[in-house]
């Protein structure tokens, strides 16, 4: 009889739940219907299938063509295959290839040393909120709105040797976009305009994410607005200035719409962008050569787009 009420409070309890190899995986996907699971797949496969079509497939044909000498208008069935020669012909028998060299890092040193600072610079004023902030940032990012395209044309009213405002303020006759001695500087400071804003509007976002207690320790402490910022939030903004960094080679990279529009990236305003689209679309329609000049812009970018990531993932894993 004393048994009796063990038994049935064993019968009372229920079984435990069996386990699934799929844990609430399983569950959850049941959950989904068949429109839900449609949805889903789609979402996936089709920005897949574009970045797929517009970008991986488009640079491995770009590395397949730097190796041959196709014109772009023999059949694919006749490419014939030269290996390394139009890399080492870029190199050696091609004149504008070490100016273009020299003018993109002029372009970089010129944004990185410049125009980025001054962007961060602006970001700080901007961050404590004076009077007619919001004017401040639209004012100063209308510029990264604007193509490139459109920004070469207001700066050719400024720099116009006959009615520009340039000349007209000074009194000079200076041909500012025509004179290969200073038109790589008139287009800097073109380009370093539209820079200027973008830098900041990374930087203001990245000032936002601040913990305000970092600020106020290091006033407790007795720091400087400027050291606390050096010492103390400039360091916690270590994600940010890496994708400035990027942003900023790769800008320096693709430099090609202001001097294509000014006289299409010839007489002292060579760049390796110019080079590939004289090559390319140009009248000498040389695919295989320009594409060599393409792949070494891949190649560059590559280096510092694999630094970032490489950043971004070992951040993730803290």
């Amino acid at each position: 009889m004393s048994d009796l009420p063990l038994i049935q409070a064993d019968r009372a309890v229920p079984p435990p739940a069996a386990t699934t190899t799929n844990g609430g995986r399983g569950r959850r996907l049941r959950l989904l219907s068949r429109t839900d699971r449609v949805v889903i797949t789609l979402m996936v496969l089709v920005p897949l299938l574009l970045v797929a079509g517009l970008v991986w497939l488009p640079a491995v044909a770009t590395v397949l063509l730097s190796g041959t000498n196709w014109d772009g208008i023999g059949p694919v069935s006749e490419i014939e295959w030269v290996g390394l020669k139009n890399y080492d012909d870029v190199v050696n028998i091609y004149p504008p290839f070490v100016p273009a060299v020299q003018n993109n890092l002029l372009w970089l040193a010129a944004l990185f040393v410049v125009a980025t600072p001054f962007g961060m610079f602006l970001a700080v004023l901007l961050d404590k909120e004076i009077r007619g902030s919001r004017f401040y940032q639209t004012a100063l990012y209308l510029p990264v709105v604007l193509s490139l395209a459109l920004i070469g044309f207001v700066w050719q009213l400024i720099y116009s040797r006959d009615q520009g405002l340039l000349n007209g303020v000074f009194g000079g006759e200076t041909d500012w976009y025509g004179d290969p001695n200073v038109n790589i500087w008139a287009v800097l400071v073109a380009a370093g305009w539209r820079h200027v804003g973008y830098i900041m509007l990374l930087y203001l976002a990245g000032l936002k994410g601040v913990d305000p207690s970092l600020r106020e320790a290091a006033a407790v402490d007795g720091s400087s607005e400027t050291s606390t910022f050096f010492r103390v939030v400039f360091p916690v903004m270590r994600p940010i200035n890496i994708i400035v960094l990027v942003v900023t080679v790769i800008e320096s990279l693709r430099a090609f719409d202001l001097v294509w529009v000014i006289n299409k990236g010839r007489n002292g305003l060579e760049l390796i962008s110019a080079l590939v689209t004289q090559n390319v679309v140009g009248e000498a329609s040389r695919i295989g050569f320009g594409s060599a000049l393409a792949t070494i812009m891949l190649a560059v970018s590559l280096v510092f787009i694999t630094i970032y990531l490489w950043t971004v993932m070992r951040e993730g894993k803290r």
